[in-house]
């Protein structure tokens, strides 16, 4: 890619792309451009057959091809632009990263979610004068803003994601961070490195320390409030564990040796 990231915004709705266009000016930590716009897969199919992009901000529900469909055939290329899902629906996040999208945002965007995606494609791709050459690895990272500030989380050091009313807490050895993403979509990107113990609790496999049950707090599956729970190591906390979610904690942990 080019030293400023080219993108080419995909949806039907102008005022979605004006939004996007927006946004991208403002995450200044990543130098981006807006190339061109297309309210559709056929007009997105002839910008890029005429001009170099880097990226595609591209929408899920649009008439005639929809995005799911173009994203397929643009893997089909030989060097096809990268991805990052652009929707108001959040039930096709599976199905994007099976297309190796880089990232799936959920309408309204924010500004930090769009800039972590867009680091995101800047370290996937081969910098200019530099395709030849193998990427290093990339390390995963959540964004989060923490009282003003944009703190870069490594995925490796999260012990915990917790939904919580509106948000879900991410948890750290040292620190706990409020993030707007939905436990769905960060299971959908992160999965395989965590294991779901609730319908609002992910825990970091290498975390898990111990299976018992316990009394939790407002969580327990009976009315006597005791439940089967998950210690989280190094912080020594114990998440509720549903019956639903029981026989897989088991099996992780015999499997893991534990």
């Amino acid at each position: 890619m080019s030293d400023v990231l080219r993108i080419l915004l995909v949806d039907d709705e102008e005022l979605a792309r004006l939004r996007l266009r927006t946004l991208v000016g403002d995450c200044r930590e990543v130098p981006a451009v807006v190339v061109g716009e297309a309210a559709n897969a056929v007009q997105a199919a002839d910008f890029l057959a005429a001009h170099e992009c880097d990226l595609l901000l591209l929408d899920v529900h649009m008439p005639g091809l929809d995005g799911m469909q173009f994203a397929a055939r643009l893997r089909q290329q030989p060097k096809p632009p990268a991805i990052v899902f652009v929707t108001a629906h959040a039930e096709h996040a599976l199905q994007a990263f099976e297309l190796e999208a880089v990232d799936y945002l959920t309408k309204p965007v924010k500004r930090e979610r769009l800039q972590a995606a867009l680091q995101r494609v800047t370290q996937r791709l081969p910098q200019a004068g530099e395709r030849s050459a193998v990427p290093a690895a990339e390390p995963e990272v959540l964004v989060v803003s923490d009282r003003g500030r944009v703190v870069r989380v490594p995925v490796a050091e999260v012990l915990y994601l917790k939904a919580e009313l509106k948000y879900v807490t991410l948890r750290t050895a040292a620190h706990s961070f409020v993030l707007d993403d939905s436990l769905a979509e960060l299971e959908a990107r992160f999965g395989d490195r965590f294991l779901r113990v609730h319908r609002n609790a992910l825990v970091a496999r290498v975390a898990v320390r111990a299976l018992e049950r316990r009394q939790v707090a407002g969580e327990g599956d009976d009315e006597a409030g005791e439940s089967w729970a998950v210690r989280v190591a190094p912080v020594e906390e114990w998440l509720a564990v549903s019956r639903r979610q029981l026989a897989a904690v088991r099996e992780a942990l015999v499997a893991a040796g534990r």
